[in-house]
């Protein structure tokens, strides 16, 4: 797919499932977790967690029901602290750097617009290498607000005035209602099978182009 630049493109990007595969940083977080109570749990419990979300079990319970009694500090709101503010380990694929170096090298200007808590969501960027990159950053904590609320988009819109944006992003429940309606280029990254959310690609408001990998947009 060939995108066709002009000097008003300006590129807003989702992050989680997007950018990179936010299944990576559930497995970063337990490994982190599995670490730190270890001395409660006497084994390292890591692969025994993923096992167990696979299978559906709400994992963070099933740790306090064996675990707690062995350490009184092990519950819920602490293994949640644990999974949001720990530094992981994640990383670009060589396709999402491609296509990020490529508009950056194009002098093409890009934003982020994302879910969640600062702490949490910094960290992802930091650890990606991404946090000095983005012209602008909207993060739902932060801004007061989450997508699907018009004010997140309509920030860019707002700031920086006669741009044509493209949003991309991956859930098909959220990310794209409000760029739809205000006429941006969707463009959504196809669930290779790995994602947190589901994918609805059949019915509902669809992004104008769907692809595979960030490999196939070729900006012009």
């Amino acid at each position: 797919m060939i995108i066709s630049l002009n000097p008003n493109s300006f590129f807003v990007f989702d992050l989680d499932d997007t950018l990179y595969p936010e299944i990576e940083y559930l497995e970063s977080a337990y490994k982190f977790i599995a670490e730190m109570i270890l001395p409660a749990t006497d084994k390292n419990i890591y692969d025994i967690m993923l096992q167990r979300y696979k299978s559906g079990e709400n994992v963070f319970d099933w740790i306090v029901s064996t675990y707690a009694k062995n350490d009184p500090k092990i519950d819920i709101s602490y293994l949640l602290q644990l999974y949001r503010e720990h530094k992981p380990e994640i990383k670009l694929n060589k396709d999402t750097r491609g296509l990020l170096d490529s508009l950056k090298e194009k002098k093409v200007p890009v934003g982020l617009i994302t879910d969640g808590r600062s702490i949490t969501q910094r960290n992802k960027l930091k650890a990606l290498g991404l946090d000095d990159y983005f012209d602008d950053i909207i993060i739902s904590e932060e801004f007061g607000s989450e997508k699907p609320d018009e004010r997140n988009y309509l920030y860019f819109e707002k700031k920086y005035l006669g741009k044509v944006f493209y949003f991309i992003g991956d859930n098909t429940s959220k990310d794209f209602i409000v760029p739809i309606k205000l006429n941006w280029t969707t463009i959504c990254l196809k669930n290779n099978g790995v994602n947190i959310h589901d994918q609805n690609l059949e019915k509902g408001i669809l992004p104008d182009i769907i692809i595979n990998s960030f490999k196939e947009l070729l900006l012009a």
